[in-house]
C-alpha cells in the first residue's frame, strides 16, 4: 500500500495548474447513459474515482475509451443494455447512485446498489428516491438494492427537505427524458450542478435556474451527444491556496475559476495571506503571522465542507483560537485525532471543533481516513519538524491528480513510497 512520506519546513513557491473537478466530472460522464451517439469530455481528472465510474458504464454497457496523457474521455452509450449497478462496482464512491435517474429515464427500469464511499458521516439517498417516487416511479429496497420503475417519469413540484447536491443531479438529468415539466426547490447551487446542467442543455435538454435554489427542466424526446470540457476543481484550487498560506510561500494556481472560491478567499484574507486573482489564476502569498479566523460549513455558496480539514491545518498553527463548526456532515472530524499525534491542540464537542494555535507541529506517522482527510494530513506534513509518513492514500487518488509531483514542482520534499 502506497504512503506519502514529506520533509517539512519548506515554503512552497513557483506555479501549479489544477485539474479538471473530479465532483463535476462524475456526473456528467454519468449524463451519457441518457441519449445515444458518442460524448466527449475533455479536461478529466486521471483519478481513483474516474475509473471507478468508467468500470461501471462499461458494465451497463456503454463503450469507454479513456484517454488519460490528453485528460479525454470519449463515452458511446448506443449499446446500453444493463439496467442494474452491481455492489462490487458501486461500494467504491457514493457517487454510483446517480446512475439511478439516468437509467430510470432512459430505461424505464434501474437496480442500484445502495452506495459506500468515505466514512464521513451519513450521507442517505432517502430525498432521491422520494423525488422519483414523485416522478412516477414505483421504489423498492430488496436486498440492499434500490429498484426502480416508471412507465414514463413525469413532470413534478420537487421540493427538498435538505440541499443535496447528488440529489440535485440525480432528479435534474431524470427530468431532462420526463413528461412535461419538473421544478426543483431548495435545489444546491454548486458549480459542478450548473456545469452538469450546462452538458445536459449542451445535449438539447431545457434546464433553467442552475445555480439557484429553484431549478425548472421541461423534458425532452430525446438528447444527442455532445463535446464539452470539464470546469476546474475548485477544492484542488482551495488546498493549494491553503498550502500557500501554511508555508509562508508565494504560489501561483492557474487554469482555475475564482469565482468558485469567494468563501475560501474571503477567509484566507483574514489569516493574513495577500491574495491576487486574475480571469483563471489566483496567486497567494503567505503571513509571516497566520491569524486566526472562525469558519462555519455550508452548502454553496458557503464555505465548503470539502475544505475544513485542510483550513483545520491552518488554524492549527495560527495565532490564537478559533472555531470550526461542520454543518454537513456529522462525522467530519475523524482527521483531528491525526492532527494532535502532530502536535495540534484541538478539542472537539459535538460539531464543533476548538483550535489552540501552536508554534510548530512536529512529523510523525500517520492514517488518513477518507479524502479530505488525507488532504489535510499531506498539508501538516508540509510544516511540520522532522518527517511525515501518510498511509492509506488510495483515499488521496481519489480527488488529487498528482498531488506529491504538484507539491515537488513547488519546491517540497514529498515522495509516494511504494511498499514491495
Amino acid at each position: 500500500m502506497d504512503r506519502i512520506r514529506i520533509e517539512g519546513g519548506r515554503p512552497l513557491k513557483g506555479v501549479v495548474e489544477i485539474s479538471g473537478a473530479k465532483n463535476a466530472a462524475l456526473p456528467i460522464l454519468i449524463s451519457s447513459l441518457l441519449g445515444t451517439g458518442c460524448n466527449v469530455y475533455r479536461n478529466v481528472p486521471d483519478l481513483r474515482d474516474i475509473h471507478s465510474t468508467l468500470d461501471l458504464l462499461n458494465h451497463l454497457g456503454a463503450d469507454c475509451r479513456l484517454n488519460a496523457a490528453a485528460h479525454e474521455v470519449t463515452i458511446c452509450a448506443d449499446g446500453l443494455i444493463h439496467p442494474e449497478a452491481p455492489y462490487d462496482l458501486v461500494r467504491k464512491m457514493r457517487a454510483s447512485i446517480l446512475v439511478l435517474g439516468p437509467l430510470v429515464a432512459r430505461l424505464k427500469t434501474a437496480r442500484v446498489s445502495l452506495p459506500g464511499g468515505c466514512a464521513i458521516g451519513a450521507r442517505p439517498i432517502n430525498l432521491h428516491l422520494k423525488g422519483l417516487s414523485e416522478m412516477g416511479a414505483r421504489i423498492e429496497l430488496q436486498h440492499g438494492y434500490v429498484e426502480a420503475k416508471a412507465d414514463h417519469l413525469k413532470g413534478a413540484d420537487i421540493y427538498f427537505d435538505l440541499v443535496t447536491v447528488t440529489g440535485t443531479e440525480n432528479l435534474m438529468m431524470a427530468a431532462t427524458l420526463a413528461d412535461g415539466t419538473t421544478v426543483l426547490r431548495n435545489a444546491a447551487r454548486e458549480p459542478e450542478v450548473s456545469a452538469l446542467a450546462d452538458t445536459l442543455n449542451a445535449m438539447g435538454a431545457r434546464i433553467e435556474g442552475a445555480g439557484t435554489s429553484v431549478i425548472t427542466i421541461h423534458g425532452v424526446e430525446s438528447l444527442h451527444p455532445v463535446k464539452f470540457r470539464i470546469i476546474p476543481d475548485r477544492i484542488e484550487t482551495g488546498t493549494f491556496m491553503v498550502a500557500a498560506a501554511l508555508t509562508r510561500g508565494d504560489v501561483e494556481i492557474v487554469g482555475c475559476e475564482p469565482g468558485h472560491l469567494d468563501a475560501i478567499i474571503h477567509k484566507l484574507r483574514l489569516t493574513g495571506a495577500r491574495i491576487d486573482t486574475g480571469p483563471d489564476r489566483v496567486r497567494v502569498i503567505g503571513p509571516e503571522t497566520i491569524h486566526s479566523v472562525d469558519i462555519k460549513t455550508l452548502p454553496y455558496p458557503g464555505f465548503p465542507t470539502d475544505m475544513q480539514a485542510q483550513f483545520m491545518v491552518l488554524m492549527s498553527v495560527a495565532q490564537g483560537l478559533s472555531l470550526i463548526s461542520e454543518t454537513i456532515f456529522e462525522n467530519r472530524f475523524i482527521h483531528v485525532s491525526e492532527l494532535r499525534r502532530m502536535g495540534a491542540d484541538i478539542t472537539v464537542s459535538g460539531n464543533a471543533a476548538l483550535i489552540k494555535g501552536v508554534p510548530k507541529l512536529s512529523g510523525a506517522p500517520v492514517m488518513a481516513s477518507d479524502l479530505r482527510a488525507s488532504a489535510c494530513l499531506v498539508l501538516a506534513g508540509l510544516i511540520a519538524e522532522g518527517v511525515t509518513e501518510v498511509q492509506r492514500v488510495y483515499h488521496l487518488d481519489r480527488g488529487y491528480e498528482a498531488m506529491e509531483k504538484k507539491f515537488q514542482a513547488l519546491g517540497a520534499a514529498i515522495e509516494r513510497v511504494r511498499d514491495g
